[in-house]
């Protein structure tokens, strides 16, 4: 054992101890390379190993496009599947990239200095998914009352893509997850119950290619997709003055962006296609429908160059979350938190497909949002050890007695 890795937490009594451990477990999640674009099967077996070993049934929902991407779920207690009492812990396997950040160390070879460990997925949120196997084994198998899922994803970094699929699976089988559901993404120990949707939208633009000397032969599908990219800018202008404030809510109108524009393919020939994505970001407790209507009214109203069309395709729905204030766990974690009362999360979790489930997530964990997805990622070495007690709390509250 590296005692180095360690040296923020000598003198720290019986917190040594714990520390170390938790901390050897948050490293060997780090040196799994999960970025999205990359397998998680070796880190999904890692962490069913560790669970089975604690007595947990596990359950994998392979995606089904994918043959290295699958989903995790632990369970143990009495058969979940009903709702009801019991406690669902969640967090997602994979991390953002890393090239081109300016790390000042290995991003997947975990690093301390001054009691912080930086590494790739340290606060988002691999310290938390360590924190809770370490949580897990002060408790034993046969303690559990009430059942506990884990439930551990893939591609969420991408569109909460994992938990989608997994909701779908459940849903098709009339499965539901127990009432209390704790999402572990880090929010300075923040408890925070709602958060906006995100929607990816693709318009694409047909013409016809022609020689760009005999632009008249051909339909400039360009042109049509500036026309929708203006509409698009209307909309967006439209949406943000249509607040509907709401209690914990910072932003209280539907954004909308165009993110990418693609197309032709020389500068001397008459552009046959240009795509157009944009997103937008439903409400908590709203659902995608309406602003997408709306897109699709707009484009069908456009008056296009001739010879063009636009066409509209759905990409992607990451659902939003509105937990209720009196919900499970809202003043199990209050009692937890630094900040009082609740808030809004400012980015998507598994939460809204997980809510789908019968479920209600709150979001709470280690670490900072504002580090993630950055060089140098980290969470404090403390507050992971203060995670480990958290969830132990939990869990006996909520499974245990």
């Amino acid at each position: 054992m590296d005692r180095g890795l360690y040296r923020g937490f000598w003198g720290l009594g019986a917190g040594d101890v714990a520390g170390m451990m938790v901390i050897e477990d948050l490293r060997r999640l780090i040196a799994y390379p999960t970025v999205s674009s990359r397998p998680v099967t070796a880190i999904a077996s890692h962490l069913a190993e560790q669970a089975e070993a604690l007595g947990f049934g596990i359950e994998r929902f392979d995606d089904p496009t994918q043959d290295d991407k699958t989903n995790i779920v632990a369970s143990i207690g009495p058969q979940y599947g009903e709702g009801g009492d019991g406690l669902v812990l969640t967090g997602h396997m994979d991390v953002v990239p890393v090239a081109g950040q300016p790390w000042t160390s290995d991003p997947f070879k975990l690093k301390e200095h001054d009691g912080r460990l930086f590494g790739r997925g340290t606060a988002d949120m691999k310290g938390f998914i360590a924190a809770t196997m370490r949580a897990l084994k002060r408790i034993d198998a046969k303690d559990y009352k009430r059942p506990l899922v884990l439930v551990w994803t893939h591609d969420e970094e991408v569109g909460c893509h994992g938990s989608a699929h997994m909701a779908r699976s459940l849903l098709a089988e009339q499965r539901r997850l127990p009432d209390a559901c704790l999402v572990g993404e880090p929010t300075d120990f923040s408890v925070l119950r709602m958060h906006a949707g995100h929607v990816a939208v693709r318009i694409a633009a047909h013409g016809a290619a022609a020689h760009s000397a005999f632009p008249e032969l051909g339909a400039n599908a360009i042109e049509a997709a500036a026309l929708a990219v203006s509409e698009m800018g209307d909309l967006a202008t439209q949406l943000r003055g249509e607040r509907r404030p709401q209690p914990d809510l910072e932003r209280d109108f539907v954004p909308l962006n165009v993110g990418l524009v693609g197309g032709g393919s020389a500068v001397n020939i008459v552009p046959d296609r240009c795509d157009v994505e944009l997103g937008y970001r439903p409400l908590p407790g709203e659902g995608h429908e309406a602003v997408l209507a709306r897109i699709e009214a707009r484009i069908a109203g456009l008056s296009l160059p001739t010879g063009t069309r636009l066409t509209t395709e759905l990409i992607r729905v990451t659902p939003s979350l509105s937990t209720p204030a009196d919900g499970p766990l809202i003043a199990e974690l209050q009692a937890e938190a630094d900040v009082p009362g609740t808030g809004a999360a400012g980015f998507a979790t598994d939460g809204g497909n997980l809510a789908r489930c019968g479920c209600q997530p709150v979001v709470f964990g280690p670490g900072s949002i504002k580090v993630a997805h950055q060089a140098d990622e980290y969470v404090d070495g403390a507050a992971l050890v203060r995670t480990v007690d958290i969830v132990e709390r939990l869990v006996r509250s909520r499974c245990c007695s």
